[in-house]
């Protein structure tokens, strides 16, 4: 029998037990949020009605719902966590302040995700619920201006590292990759590559595989930047080898090949893995909405003669 909730004290009422974090990060395939949404709803039967664990997991279905640019249903789910939300645990709240924060966010309006982010980093360092306050500043990391991203990273990295909670330190290789981003959004390229660097194995101890890749994928593209072409083709080659004899489909690797062909003048050897890149590409909606340009960029690229 699967155990959905935290061992508690005899004293504590069924409904303030929390939703047990090793089951959720059990139930959770971020790469396949559809699924991970059908898991949340098969285990919601078996929680107490009005119960904070109940409540809890309503606001991760939200959250894979989200996730499928499924806005509408996102709020709508969080709404009805929100009739209920009165009297909760404070760590309801914060996850109920985290996921509304995060449609808006996705729903580009960060400007209104921004406050929410605040109170639930702010709820969740009076509560002593380490890892949700280093999710809330991972999310202001994201959603703030450019110019206070690096801030609340750094932020979020130093509550990571003081952190007794095991669970909460696994933020560090998110919070390394996106330091690394924003550093290279910053032209900051050197930077960037040593951030990116420690963001490996930190997912490697992780154990999981796309991640894994995206992370060697990021020290290839911060390598591209800094005009190490042949240290990012290595690494591309070998990602590419490994999908290939896995049979799968990464567009992404497809792209920056392409583009280390063109950054080295072979533009005819470019031109195919273009084409590859935006075959695949042009499929993600989400890329269709928030980079119209980069794909528009690879169909160009894809027709050159």
């Amino acid at each position: 029998m699967v155990v959905l909730v935290a061992p508690m004290a005899m004293s504590e009422p069924l409904s303030n037990a929390p939703l047990d974090p090793a089951a959720l990060d059990r139930w959770w395939d971020f790469d396949h949020p559809a699924a991970s949404e059908a898991t949340f709803r098969g285990e919601l039967s078996r929680l107490p009605e009005r119960s904070g664990a109940r409540l809890e997991l309503m606001t991760q279905i939200a959250r894979a719902q989200a996730l499928q640019r499924q806005f509408d249903a996102a709020d709508a789910t969080l709404a009805q966590v929100d009739k209920i939300l009165s009297g909760q645990p404070a760590r309801v709240k914060v996850r109920y302040l985290l996921e509304r924060g995060r449609v808006l966010n996705s729903s580009k309006r960060p400007e209104q995700a921004m406050p929410l982010f605040r109170e639930a980093l702010d709820l969740a360092r009076c509560t002593h619920e380490d890892f949700l306050a280093i999710d809330a500043a991972h999310m202001l990391g994201i959603a703030a201006p450019p110019d206070e991203r690096l801030r609340w990273n750094l932020e979020a990295v130093a509550m990571t590292e003081h952190t007794e909670d095991a669970r909460a330190k696994r933020w560090l290789a998110s919070l390394y990759n996106n330091i690394g981003w924003t550093y290279h959004d910053r032209s900051e390229y050197a930077i960037a590559l040593a951030y990116f660097e420690k963001a490996l194995p930190a997912w490697e101890a992780r154990g999981a595989k796309n991640p894994i890749r995206a992370a060697r994928w990021s020290i290839a593209r911060a390598l591209r930047s800094l005009k190490r072409y042949d240290e990012a083709w290595a690494i591309q080659q070998a990602l590419l080898a490994e999908m290939e004899k896995s049979g799968e489909i990464d567009g992404y690797v497809y792209e920056e090949i392409a583009e280390l062909d063109l950054a080295r003048g072979d533009a005819a050897n470019a031109k195919p893995w273009f084409a590859k890149a935006y075959a695949a590409l042009g499929q993600d909606e989400s890329l269709k909405e928030n980079e119209p340009g980069r794909l528009e960029r690879l169909r160009r690229l894809a027709e050159m003669p």
